[in-house]
């Protein structure tokens, strides 16, 4: 009885931890979807229409490809050229979540 409760208790665990790791990596893609798609396309691209207009470079650019994760939070903290500030509508955690998932278009 003991061991199939440890059991369940670990499933769970287990369980948990990666539907919420899964829910941030899709918080991510979600806040992503809603507040950057537009401007920097579905794979970072910046194949929009608005993308091209606002002339925003591509995830392939290589000024972006060199940016640490730390530096695109910043990025997406105050604004970048033309894109606007995202600290007043977004968390830090929100805002690492976003710049986790722009990140997965570098592979």
């Amino acid at each position: 009885m003991k061991k199939s409760v440890r059991f369940a208790v670990a499933l769970a665990g287990f369980v948990f931890s990666v539907s919420t790791m899964c829910l941030a990596q899709s918080s991510g893609e979600a806040i992503y979807k809603e507040k950057c798609l537009n401007c920097h396309g579905l794979t970072g691209l910046a194949n929009s229409g608005v993308g091209k207009v606002m002339k925003v470079k591509p995830i392939t650019d290589a000024e972006v490809r060199k940016m640490t994760e730390a530096e695109m939070i910043q990025a997406a903290r105050n604004g970048a050229g033309k894109m606007q500030p995202y600290k007043d509508s977004l968390t830090d955690s929100q805002t690492r979540a976003v710049v986790v998932y722009f990140r997965t278009f570098l592979k």
